[in-house]
Order: structure tokens, then sequence, then C-alpha cells
């Protein structure tokens, strides 16, 4: 199940994460982390891979779509651990 936000959300979302986040979410995927930076916005494709990330133009930094919510929804799962404590 696809999710859309703004560019500019998922990029306020990627600068609110705690340290270490990145390297979290990519061990517990089995991915490097730099796929993880690609799925907010990053564009190292030599070390890391596309995660269904698409950028249309629009309002707010345009429109995204991303493919898989999951990195997504562990992102937002760390800060909502991170604010209960």
């Amino acid at each position: 199940m696809s999710k859309t936000i703004t560019f500019n959300e998922l990029r306020r979302l990627k600068d609110s994460l705690p340290d270490g986040s990145m390297h979290k979410i990519a061990d517990k995927l089995n991915v490097t982390v730099q796929t993880v930076r690609n799925y907010f916005g990053g564009s190292n494709y030599e070390y890391g891979k596309n995660m269904g990330l698409h950028i249309e133009p629009g309002p707010d930094g345009g429109i995204v779509v991303l493919d898989d919510p999951t990195i997504y929804d562990m992102a937002v799962s760390i800060l909502k651990e991170n604010e209960a404590e």
C-alpha cells in the first residue's frame, strides 16, 4: 500500500529522527544506510538502492509517493518511542 505526503514532510521526519536512527532502520531491514538515506530524498545510488520514492513537482516541496511505507512507518515509530522517553 503506497503513501502520499509532501517532500517537506518527508524531510521534516528525517530531520527529526534521533542520531543513529538511519543505522537502526538499515540494520532491521538488512539494507545499506545509504538506501535509507535515498528513501528520505538522497540520491547516492552507487552505494544505495532506490526504495520506491517518486517525487512530482507541487506545493510544499512537491508530492512524494512512497511505494512501500515500511521505512516511513519505522521512522514514525522511532519518533514516538523517543517522545515517550
